[in-house]
């Protein structure tokens, strides 16, 4: 998975957390991702300045690897993808219990960087989830 971003170790730092997920290690033989993007042929204006990771991986493997792009425009538009962090534990849950789990969860990322946007409470259909923006804008859902 690839995301757009103007800041990837800003965005790494955060989803690394939000996603329990690790920074991925650079290739075998490079120190940094810089060092093997150069290796690669990608010149070094594109690079920016910095040699932080710009991408992360599940340490259990079973998840997606993403990177983080850098790209000189900032986000413009609403997302046409985005991440739900599931941690309620299904509709099994009694409701009172995922939105506890939710709100937990949604405490937890906000002082990491996270902006509630919104609040989806629709207790006659038993669907509770938050609408949240990542530090650059980006939107995803804790259900």
């Amino acid at each position: 998975m690839t995301i757009d971003c103007r800041d990837p170790g800003r965005l790494v730092g955060f989803w690394a957390e939000a996603l329990r997920y690790r920074p991925q290690p650079a290739p075998a033989g490079h120190a940094t991702w810089r060092d093997w993007y150069l290796s690669v042929g990608v010149p070094a204006d594109e690079l920016g300045d910095g040699d932080c990771a710009d991408r992360l991986e599940d340490p259990t493997g079973a998840g997606p690897r993403i990177w983080f792009q850098p790209v000189p425009e900032p986000k413009s538009v609403k997302n046409r993808l985005h991440i739900d962090l599931k941690v309620g534990g299904g509709r099994e849950v009694p409701l009172p219990e995922r939105r506890a789990r939710v709100d937990a969860e949604v405490a937890r990322l906000v002082p990491l960087g996270a902006r509630v946007l919104g609040t989806m409470d629709d207790s006659a259909n038993g669907h509770y989830a938050v609408q949240l923006a990542d530090p650059e804008g980006n939107e995803f859902c804790v259900v």
